[in-house]
């Protein structure tokens, strides 16, 4: 089953993060009730990628400014059938930031997370289950905006916590430190 290998991730995910039962429990049961999970046409939700894009001293991360939530966020997307969410994490972040030499920290996501997205146009709204992964990047480089942002840069660590009070982002600035 293309599904096993995620479900089996987030067994290894929970013995790390046992706080994040809730949110693994909700992950794993849609993985399993969904066959289609992977694809954005599983129009209950799908599984999402993404990427908490740190400098290898980890003193400052890469978000970007999403044009259809209007919102900093770290970058990620849609798997489209990709089951390896971790080739899913570093493909959206080098599309999303411009960033080159990215390097996955790890064999295990530096967070899960279930969040709806509004509906918008023909898209009724849905949940995303994101698995995020830690990334570094080269800190030498600029950030390119993409076609799906509004804006990309460097945040130093320390911004994360005052400017972005989402609980979210503020767990990955956490467990990243």
């Amino acid at each position: 089953m293309h599904r096993r290998p995620l479900l089996d991730l987030l067994e290894r995910y929970l013995v790390r993060y046992p706080d994040d039962l809730v949110a693994v429990d909700h992950i794993r049961q849609f993985v399993r009730q969904h066959t289609q999970c992977f694809e954005r046409s599983c129009v209950e939700g799908h599984i999402t990628g993404a990427a908490w894009v740190v400098t290898p001293e980890r003193d400052r991360v890469c978000l970007v400014h999403h044009k259809k939530l209007n919102r900093w966020l770290q970058p990620g997307g849609h798997a489209d059938g990709e089951c390896d969410v971790a080739a899913v994490a570093l493909n959206e972040a080098q599309e999303e930031t411009g960033l080159s030499g990215l390097t996955l920290c790890g064999d295990l996501p530096l967070d899960v997370d279930v969040h709806r997205i509004p509906a918008r146009g023909a898209i009724s709204a849905h949940l995303h289950h994101d698995i995020r992964f830690l990334i570094e990047a080269p800190g030498d480089q600029d950030p390119v905006v993409s076609d799906e942002s509004h804006a990309v840069r460097w945040f130093a660590m320390d911004e994360i916590e005052a400017m972005f009070p989402e609980p979210s982002l503020l767990r990955m600035w956490e467990r990243a430190r």
